[in-house]
């Protein structure tokens, strides 16, 4: 299963979902997307999370992706689905349509709208989800956004009762949560960090993917940085996250969307369209943001020195 502590390597993207400027999906672009991102080392792709704006998208239009997706990688990676709605019963029928789609997992995400963190309201969702399919299952654990907050004895009793659960991507923005869900449940569990700018802290104590964000726009940096941190070489490692730190950080603010959006314009992978009630950034808070990314990127460095895998 693709999910597995020993498969767990690797940069996983949470793609963005490409626009036409009518608003409807643009899969052509997508598959460009994806493809370019496997072909840049992405270990496999994640669709439907929060960066692809999947709240705002219908149960049909998660379904699309997910085949184009599938259809254009043609199995050179694994395509993980991210499964949420509003209801349970719609995460289901989501997570079923997927393994039709002939996606290789699934990504639990709670419901959008929640109004307390009751673990037999949570669990019952998750459970649900997992139990769906056979499909190998990550759950996302994202308490600031989502008010559930899903620790490590928690997931062992999901992972006890769910034989295809062999992930977490963790997202609470403690690190320590990877030594404790590593201290419970050992290698049964996959740890993958899920805020950017947590990742190099993440490796070190045992994480084992990356569900990111700017790596829609800079693949090579992020393949590269998890790639040094798992040889060892941290000084390089944390050299290059010195200079990621700052369009990383892009990642953990409510405009993560526009803004990792607008970094992938800015690197010519555009466009920045967003679905509303979303709207592009302007005025001041687009300058602002445009001279940082400008700033970053005009000290890019240069990969070609480093000898990777």
């Amino acid at each position: 299963m693709m999910l597995k502590q020993s498969h767990g390597w690797g940069v996983f993207p949470a793609i963005t979902t490409r626009f036409h400027s009518v608003g409807t999906v643009d899969h052509a672009t997508l598959a460009a997307h994806v493809v370019w991102l496997v072909d840049s080392g992405c270990s496999g792709i994640v669709t439907g999370g929060s960066l692809g704006e999947a709240a705002t998208l219908s149960l049909a239009e998660k379904i699309r992706i997910n085949e184009t997706c599938v259809r254009v990688l043609a199995g050179r990676v694994p395509v993980v689905a991210g499964i949420a709605g509003l209801a349970t019963a719609e995460c289901v029928m989501l997570a079923r349509a997927a393994e039709e789609a002939g996606c290789d997992g699934l990504m639990a995400l709670p419901a959008y709208v929640y109004y307390s963190d009751d673990w037999r309201e949570t669990r019952a969702h998750f459970s649900a989800i997992i139990g769906a399919t056979p499909l190998s299952c990550m759950l996302y654990n994202n308490p600031i956004a989502y008010r559930t907050d899903v620790r490590a004895p928690q997931l062992a009793e999901l992972a006890e009762t769910h034989a295809n659960l062999h992930a977490v991507k963790e997202s609470s923005g403690d690190v320590r949560r990877v030594r404790a869900v590593r201290e419970v449940l050992g290698e049964r569990l996959a740890v993958f960090a899920g805020l950017d700018d947590m990742i190099l802290e993440a490796i070190g104590v045992g994480a084992r993917g990356w569900i990111a964000g700017l790596v829609n726009a800079l693949p090579a940096e992020s393949v590269a940085l998890v790639e040094l941190a798992r040889a060892g070489r941290w000084e390089e490692a944390t050299a290059l996250y010195h200079w990621f730190l700052p369009l990383l950080r892009m990642d953990t603010v409510p405009k993560f969307v526009q803004l990792i959006k607008l970094v992938q314009a800015e690197v010519g992978r555009g466009p920045e369209s967003v679905r509303a009630p979303r709207l592009a950034l302007a005025g001041a808070e687009l300058d602002e943001a445009l001279a940082l990314i400008r700033e970053r990127l005009a000290c890019r460095p240069a990969l070609s020195a480093l000898r990777l895998r």
